[in-house]
């Protein structure tokens, strides 16, 4: 045996078993490291289920002679992993792998949404990635790093840094018209965290439902599901939420999407907003105003939120993900001055706060001028895809209809009856890899006329991209026509 505890006469490794090879990285590890090593790969191999339970081990002699370390160290990875139960041994009974050990699932799946295989992905709901401001967001971490104080990093506020809600405040009511009182803004994992908070302070105050559009997100009635709440849909029409079946419904808090309704793009009328806003007042009800999109207006400058006329009436919600990336998990909510307080003890217990440096860091990018630029960049952009989107729908489908507003991320498509039945088409366009969104999964029935509506995003594809899906949707739904049937 040498001073480094290795065996110059190890055997060649064809000799050992199978499931001792896996130790072999271990043995070979330096001196100092090697126990640490050893018992690391030996956990390892129960957990992952390479040593199943109910395995015997070799005697701590006949390991160690089969890896060439010393008895010592198999000894003692032995009584360690005994006493964390992986392992279990008696007198004279040897030593073996324990029952209690389940093996872990492999391998670590992503369970991202995406559209595997897809050639050109069409659903809304993602901006371009690639706009992402990587280096003028790394300039701000390194002046965050630079000035962040040590105390700083402890528990944050749960409604978020001062510095943030000052900043987003000062911004929101520039941009979008808001009342903001930094006071009443609470920062949160995106809309969906907001959504879910004001969903479990109307539980506690006795809601059992909450009135959603129809169509619209799906997402909002399984958040406020998750807060145990049921939801109403209600209809639209031309001017946004109806109102006979919204007084029908009997609901005292309804979502809503007024800047750009999603997904039928239309912006609520202001007749309409003030019908809204009387009937909040009339039932001592309250809107949750989702503004996911609303700094983003190709024709005219943005309407200013329904909030701004009503702040004791609405509850304001936005994030960075359309305008960043929804990664960052960054948002914000407003909330009346009867909610507010209920709001930041139910965020508290949720979570105890966002992440300070990420924070931190928005709150320099907006200061800086940054997130306005931003916007810019990404507005020029959106316009160009969706400018490109609708010539090539008018080149490839004539005839197909484009509804609601030049906003946003996304638009509604109605291709005419010809190109039906909706679900042949959906059927050819997934076989061609072209990954669409039916209008009807937000909510609506299908079409009575029989033409194809389809909710088209288009933001996080490049023009290039958006003309050549279209025209290969063309050229699947011409395949579907020359077939047999």
């Amino acid at each position: 045996m040498t001073s480094s505890g290795t065996n110059p006469h190890r055997p060649p490794v064809e000799s050992l078993s199978p499931a001792w090879e896996l130790l072999l990285p271990a043995a070979a590890a330096p001196a100092r490291g090697r126990g640490r090593a050893l018992r690391s790969a030996l956990r390892e191999a129960v957990r992952s289920g390479r040593l199943a339970a109910g395995t015997r081990l070799p005697s701590s002699r006949e390991l160690a002679a089969d890896l060439g370390v010393s008895r010592g160290l198999v000894t003692e990875a032995y009584e360690q992993l005994t006493a964390e139960s992986y392992l279990r041994s008696g007198r004279g009974a040897g030593t073996w792998v324990s029952e209690g050990v389940r093996a872990a699932e492999r391998p670590v799946r992503d369970h991202a949404p995406r559209a595997p295989g897809a050639r050109v992905d069409f659903r809304p709901g993602t901006p371009d990635l690639s706009l992402f401001p990587r280096g003028a967001w790394s300039a701000a971490q390194r002046t965050v790093f630079g000035r962040l104080p040590h105390g700083a990093l402890g528990y944050p506020d749960p409604r978020g840094l001062p510095e943030l809600r000052e900043a987003l405040a000062g911004l929101l009511a520039r941009r979008r018209g808001v009342v903001a009182d930094p006071e009443r803004l609470v920062v949160c994992s995106g809309v969906a965290q907001a959504t879910t908070l004001l969903g479990f302070v109307l539980r506690d105050e006795g809601v059992i439902s909450v009135g959603v559009e129809d169509p619209g997100s799906p997402e909002h009635a399984s958040l406020f599901a998750a807060t145990g709440l049921g939801t109403v849909p209600l209809p639209l029409d031309g001017d946004g939420l109806a109102l006979a079946p919204l007084k029908r419904s009997g609901v005292r808090a309804v979502v809503t999407t007024p800047a750009h309704q999603f997904p039928t793009g239309i912006g609520y009328s202001a007749q309409r907003r003030g019908e809204l806003l009387a009937w909040a007042r009339d039932v001592d009800g309250v809107i949750m105003e989702d503004d996911y999109d609303g700094d983003f207006r190709y024709d005219r400058a943005p309407v200013g939120a329904l909030q701004g006329l009503d702040p004791e009436r609405v509850v304001y919600t936005g994030s960075v993900s359309k305008s960043l990336a929804p990664g960052l998990r960054l948002g914000w909510l407003i909330a009346p001055a009867a909610l507010t307080e209920r709001i930041v003890a139910r965020k508290r217990t949720m979570d105890l706060g966002n992440p300070v440096i990420d924070q931190a860091v928005l709150a320099d990018f907006v200061v800086r001028g940054g997130y306005d630029r931003q916007l810019r960049r990404c507005q020029r952009a959106y316009r160009e895809r969706r400018d490109v989107l609708v010539s090539a729908l008018a080149e490839h489908f004539p005839g197909t209809e484009v509804s609601g507003i030049a906003a946003g991320l996304h638009i509604i498509a109605r291709l005419p009856a010809r190109y039906g039945p909706e679900d042949v088409f959906l059927d050819r366009a997934a076989a061609a890899g072209i990954a669409l969104r039916p209008l009807r999964d937000c909510g609506t029935a299908g079409s009575d006329d029989g033409s194809v509506p389809l909710v088209l995003g288009y933001a996080h594809l490049a023009p290039g991209d958006i003309a050549r899906g279209v025209a290969a949707l063309a050229g699947a739904w011409r395949s579907c026509r020359a077939g047999p049937g």
